[in-house]
This record gives C-alpha cells, structure tokens and sequence, in this order.
C-alpha cells in the first residue's frame, strides 16, 4: 500500500521512525520547511526530515510552504497514493489534498476525541487537570479534528506528570495503534465511529501570556499550569530582585496545606520556597531566574537574596 506521510515535529518523527523500522515506508514525505535556529540563523531541518535522512531512505521530501497549493496538489496526485498519514504535521489540509489518496486521509491525534480538539491537547489534558487522556486515529475531514474516529488507546496521567512525559507516553501509545489501523486498511477492514460533536471542546496554541502564574489561583490549578508547560513554553512570573524587575520561571512545584496572602513568600531557605496561591500554597522544587539556569530550591536561595512576587 502506498502511504505519503505529513508530519514535522518529534512526536511524528518518533511514529515515521517507527513505521520504518516495522517496514511501513512511505511513498513520499511531507514536512515543514527547515528553520533558522540560534543566533547564527543556521537553518536546521525540522524532525521529519532528520529521520529521513539519517534511514536514507529513497523516497521525495516535500517542503512546501501551503501543502493544499495546486502546484503541490499536482506533485502528491502523481504518488497515486491509498492513504495519506497525517501526524501533527502544523497545517489543515483542504479539500483538494484530502480528496486525493484513494482510501483517505487518517491523522493521529493526541486526545480521547471528542475532548480537546485543536493546537493543544497534550498541555491542556494537565492544565486542566485531566487523569486521563489518550491518542485517536480518526479519519480526516474538512472540519478540524471532526472526522470519525478509527481506534483509541488512554493514557493515565498522574499528579506529577508533566507535557513532556506525557506527549512520550502518547507517542509510544499511537505507534502500535497507528500501525494496526494501516494493516487494518491494507485489509479493507475498518470501521468507524462518528464522533458526538456536542460532547467536543476545543484548546487553542498557547500563547505567552497563558505562560502567566496568576497567584489568586488555587495551588492546585497553578501546579497542573507548570507541569503542564513543561518543559516547554515554561510556566512565569514577574518579581523584583535588588530593586529590578526580573522574569522567574517555576519549572517544578507541589501544593502544600498553608494559607497566606496570594503571591506571598511564605518560606524561603535551603529547605524549601513557599508562596501563598489563592488556597494552599505552591511548594517550588525546580525554578529559573532569567539569564541563569534551572536551579533546585537549594542551590536558587543560596545565591539568590530573597526576591518580591509581583502580582
């Protein structure tokens, strides 16, 4: 059968990995074009493709800018392909490219659809503070994560779990499945479930400003927030230290049974750094003052004089 994979970033580079290596080559690639990184703008391709070449494999690497331009839309009629594989590749694909692949277009996406469609499932799942959440494979329509759903597979989400923890126990969840649902349509033996619209919610890309600590925020809603933009966009604040206003990033947290004032320092020594939230308090294991490294608790109070939250 012949698949044209569309993905860009590590998550969907793991599952091409993957596929590769249980003999699932695709016909044709479609990734994201290579970006300047750093400060000598030195271009770096995206993940995709870094798999791609480091397999060798033998197949086109498409980069265009718009994937649903005609000009691109002539290129993939061309691979006559039975199935598109969509894994976040970072554009909605319109009609003219879903139509294409004679049995369709499936896309893996990190939620129990109908729950948290959009940009950002995996960071909403905990900033929510969901126990669970999973990967579905649905198949592809206009309608942005809308289409039918062809298998599922949940995974638990602890207390201390952060994004990034979870986005690679999904990733090892969706290769399996994606695989089976491939053989499934190899077979001409799929069955789909329509999802129940009503039930859906959405997320959108998070922004700077949900990076925002609001301390008049229960402890409990602050702490999913951190794990949730772990280890990236970083959860922050504003502070003064030494009469400057700095920007501190709190990477690592637990809520503790104390009251005080929101944005409080309730305690700050080699044993611990406490702040007041909105109820209970914000236990602070793992922090970074900007322009510094990511420092412990201990190691941040013994260089750093005791700073004021602003709020």
């Amino acid at each position: 059968m012949k698949i044209v994979f569309f993905g860009t970033p590590w998550f969907a580079a793991h599952i091409l990995d993957y596929l590769i290596q249980q003999g699932v080559v695709p016909c044709a690639i479609v990734t994201k074009e290579d970006k300047a990184i750093g400060r000598s703008s030195k271009l770096v391709p995206p993940p995709v493709k870094q798999v791609a070449l480091e397999k060798a494999l033998a197949v086109p690497i498409l980069q265009p800018s718009k994937a649903s331009s005609e000009e691109v839309e002539k290129i993939l009629a061309e691979y006559d392909a039975d199935l598109f594989v969509v894994v976040a590749y970072g554009e909605i694909l319109r009609t003219n490219v879903l139509s294409l692949p004679k049995k369709g277009c499936i896309n893996v996406h990190a939620s129990l659809l109908p729950l948290l469609r959009g940009a950002s499932p995996i960071q909403q799942s905990i900033i929510e503070g969901h126990a669970k959440t999973g990967v579905t494979i649905m198949e592809m329509v206009l309608k942005m994560d809308a289409g039918d759903i062809i298998r599922t597979a949940e995974v638990p989400i602890a207390e201390q779990t952060t994004a990034g923890e979870l986005e690679s126990a999904l990733c090892e969840a969706s290769c399996p499945l994606l695989l089976e649902v491939i053989k499934d349509f190899e077979k001409g033996n799929i069955s789909k479930t329509p999802q129940n619209h009503e039930e859906a919610t959405y997320v959108k890309k998070i922004l700077q400003t949900d990076c925002i600590i609001d301390w008049s925020k229960p402890a409990k809603t602050i702490h999913n927030l951190v794990r949730g933009l772990q280890p990236r966009p970083g959860a922050w604040c504003e502070i003064t230290l030494n009469n400057a206003q700095k920007r501190l990033k709190i990477h690592k947290t637990t809520v503790v049974d104390r009251q005080g004032s929101p944005g409080e320092l309730l305690e700050y020594s080699k044993k611990e750094i406490l702040i007041a939230a909105g109820q209970d308090a914000v236990g602070v294991e793992l922090l970074q003052l900007e322009g510094k490294k990511i420092m412990t608790a201990a190691e941040f109070t013994s260089g750093i004089s005791e700073f004021k939250i602003l709020t």
